[in-house]
């Protein structure tokens, strides 16, 4: 298979922006008449909802951007029948052309950390995922089985940087040897990417790291050239599309925008709300895209690919 670097440049490239929609469904947010009230608690109810909810989104979103991203978790805590929603919303994205990155964030050393890549990474997996999120701090024998899988397998891998979180500073900012932890994790995680780039230039290892803070953004693009940046926190986070500016390189390639809450509830929020309301909800999913996609190609080096596609 294609070298997923190279299959994520080239979708930017097509859809000439860089919005990675995560899919984050939750029972309370979820459009009116999608969940009875008194389906609420009932686990297998809950988790139809949300493969319906998460393929109608998908419908709206797959001829605008390259890639969504499926948060685990909300699926997990609906027990079996919501993994099995998350496993078909996944098919479902990539039936309609999306990369498809879960965003786990596992890990593990040892088999343990090849069972979790070999199940979630590639065409041939149980779960298909063309990239997942991973943590670092178990060190470097349980990043080098992800790598390893995803080089095999043409898939990717996304390692927390710097995360978006206000809390990340705790560990990630501590000093060690005179710089921040994080730039030890950045420095590693260049050298995988460097060691792994494909075509365009960039490794299938990439970074997960902040609009929330956008100096430190400016900080690791210079320091990881090689590597793919997943940024969160752009929309609901407070995050702007200036903030993220300096994710990208110069010809508007290198980073993906992730933006959640902000698009696929943007019924719920205004100026959607009252122009949309819950009966109009993917309409709203629709503008709210294409707000984000606008905003970056204004604000960002982005604004290049419009013509590159």
């Amino acid at each position: 298979m294609t070298h997923f670097a190279d299959r994520l440049a080239e979708a930017v490239r097509r859809c000439a922006n860089p919005v990675l929609v995560g899919i984050d469904p939750r029972v309370d947010s979820l459009p009116t008449g999608m969940l009875a009230e008194n389906n609420r608690t009932d686990l297998a109810k809950a988790a139809e909802a949300y493969e319906q909810f998460s393929r109608e989104v998908i419908d709206v979103v797959a001829p605008l951007v390259p890639a969504v991203k499926p948060q685990a978790a909300f699926f997990e805590q609906l027990g079996p029948a919501g993994m099995s929603a998350l496993g078909e919303v996944i098919r479902y994205a990539r039936q309609k052309g999306l990369l498809v990155i879960l965003d786990g964030k596992r890990n593990d050393i040892g088999s343990t950390a090849t069972a979790y890549a070999r199940g979630y990474l590639g065409p041939q997996s149980a779960w298909q995922a063309d990239a997942m999120t991973v943590s670092p701090y178990l060190g470097d024998d349980s990043l080098t089985p992800f790598v390893e899988v995803a080089g095999e397998v043409g898939a990717g891998v996304f390692v927390l940087v710097k995360t978006s979180n206000p809390g990340g500073a705790m560990f990630q900012d501590l000093l060690i040897d005179g710089r921040p932890l994080y730039r030890h994790v950045a420095d590693y995680v260049e050298r995988l990417a460097s060691q792994t780039a494909g075509e365009c230039g960039y490794g299938c290892v990439g970074a997960v790291a902040g609009a929330t803070y956008p100096a430190q953004l400016d900080e690791l693009r210079e320091a990881m050239p090689h590597t793919w940046f997943l940024v969160p926190g752009f929309g609901s986070q407070g995050a702007t599309a200036t903030d993220v500016a300096g994710a990208f390189d110069s010809k508007g390639l290198g980073a993906i925008v992730n933006s959640s809450r902000g698009i696929i509830f943007a019924h719920r929020r205004e100026p959607y709300a009252e122009k949309f309301g819950d009966a109009r909800w993917q309409e709203a999913v629709e503008a709210a895209t294409r707000e984000m996609i606008e905003q970056l190609r204004d604000e960002t080096p982005a604004g290049k690919l419009a013509g590159s596609g």
